[in-house]
């Protein structure tokens, strides 16, 4: 597929960015000691070691952000396009129908200098076997200046590529691209299960599903991992199942980033932004929920008024 090989620098730079910015080595990713407590009025009952998050933080400072176990990028490095920054203060906190929505904002005036891009990651790296659910908003167009721009809006599980073509490297992607890239005219969605890559010369071991469309607005995306298969669901509908070959040897960390391809596809100098925005995320270690059961799960932490809780133990 033509996106792997133009992205070679993504695949290994996110590979760094994971560890660089949950500060460890690329010998090898260690998990941070495990939970924390329920956050806010109540807990709600749930069947298995849980992490579930509302964001609800009141803004990149808040200390309960990394009291709850995630790091807002600030380290340069890709992936995306070359000179760009990694800005925490562009991850924001707004309420929208009585919970909390983190926004990941993108924004460039058609140089590398001017890109500031956005990145939140899980510093404890201790997520496998399991269900991986969010609710994303996507965006189709920037919320001001000129469209065009070959942005991915992600939402992924990853660990670290400890050598070229080792076997116990994970990654598990829901990549949106509203202006297409990597070898796309238009909307795509991906689901990519990775085993594996070489970086040079590029060679990519990996299954990957998509669909021609725009997903502008909320969607609920979630993904399992079993024993034998993990599968991709968007809205509740089956949207792609892949193989054995491809279940994670090691744990990963949960990630948030939006990010521009290059900037070939909007060569104006005018300043523009892009959002994207996340009501929660929920993982469920060692259960495989569908999604009506992670709707209820969800429902569950919030009638408990519970926004935060990590009940997952480290590796």
């Amino acid at each position: 597929m033509n996106r792997h090989r133009s992205s070679v620098t993504f695949r290994v730079r996110t590979a760094i960015a994971v560890a660089a910015a949950a500060g460890l080595g690329l010998a090898g990713l260690a998990a941070l000691p495990a939970s924390a407590a329920p956050d806010v009025g109540g807990t709600a009952t749930v069947a298995a070691p849980a992490l579930f998050d509302d964001f609800s933080y009141t803004g990149h400072t808040d200390p309960k952000i990394s009291e709850h176990g995630w790091s807002i990028r600030s380290n340069a490095g890709g992936p995306g396009v070359p000179g760009a920054s990694w800005v925490p203060e562009n991850i924001t906190f707004r309420a929208a129908d009585g919970n909390s929505v983190m926004n990941l904002e993108t924004s460039t005036a058609g140089t590398g200098e001017s890109t500031e891009q956005t990145e939140i990651l899980t510093k404890a790296v201790k997520f496998k076997n399991g269900t991986y659910a969010a609710r994303v908003k996507y965006a189709d167009a920037p919320r001001s200046g000129p469209d065009g721009d070959r942005l991915v809006q992600a939402f992924f599980s990853i660990n670290d590529l400890k050598a070229p073509m080792a076997d116990d490297y994970s990654e598990y992607d829901f990549e949106y691209l509203p202006n297409g890239g990597w070898g796309e005219a238009g909307n795509i969605l991906y689901t990519t299960s990775w085993e594996t890559f070489d970086p040079e010369p590029w060679e990519a071991v990996n299954q990957h599903t998509e669909v021609r469309q725009s997903y502008a607005g909320w969607h609920d995306v979630v993904f399992t991992i079993d024993d034998s298969t993990i599968k991709y669901y968007v809205d509740g509908q089956l949207f792609a199942t892949h193989d054995a070959k491809y279940l994670p040897e090691r744990p990963m960390s949960i990630n948030f980033n939006q990010w521009l391809i290059d900037l070939a596809g909007q060569s104006s100098t005018t300043p523009r932004a892009y959002d994207q925005e996340v009501d929660y995320v929920l993982h469920v270690k060692d259960e495989a929920l569908t999604p009506d059961q992670v709707k209820a799960q969800v429902s569950a932490y919030r009638s408990a008024g519970t926004a935060f809780e990590d009940t997952v133990p480290g590796s």
